[in-house]
């Protein structure tokens, strides 16, 4: 069963300013929290997002466990949205929508995440008692950090 994650925040910057923090792998690891260990493999010598770019990590989501992740970006357009699509991971499928809107108080980012656990029923089982809120956990620590950095507030 495919899943869907929305979220959306406003955040106090200029476009271009969110562009070149969020279409970084290399600022994966600041909105990640620690507990996962999140590491970006791949030797990034720009930070220039492009169509057909491979993205690997290391990630470990539970009981400390590392697992491979490797993503691929499948659709750019600058400066307004992109996609990341896990090519090989712990998912059956991953599809990360981002979306970029420029307005009156800076930028509103939009997160559309589809995804689907493998192993059928026991995927659906895990998905209940503990992927749904580990998901949940992961986009909410990104939210704090991001109204630290993008919005001045601070981390109560």
């Amino acid at each position: 069963m495919v899943h869907r994650l929305y979220r959306e925040q406003q955040l106090n910057c200029d476009i271009e300013t969110a562009w070149k923090f969020f279409s970084s792998a290399n600022n994966l690891a600041v909105i990640t929290p620690k507990d996962m260990n999140f590491t970006v493999l791949t030797k990034l010598e720009n930070d220039e997002i492009y169509k057909g770019m491979l993205i690997d990590y290391t990630v470990s989501p539970i009981l400390k466990i590392p697992m491979k992740w490797q993503t691929q970006i499948t659709q750019v357009d600058f400066q307004k949205s992109f996609t990341d699509f896990q090519q090989k991971g712990p998912y059956k499928l991953w599809n990360h929508y981002h979306e970029f809107i420029q307005n009156d108080n800076g930028v509103l980012i939009k997160d559309t995440v589809s995804y689907e656990l493998p192993m059928g029923v026991l995927g659906e089982i895990a998905h209940k008692l503990f992927v749904k809120s580990k998901l949940k956990n992961i986009f909410d620590f990104r939210h704090e950090v991001l109204e630290v950095m993008f919005n001045n507030k601070r981390k109560e």
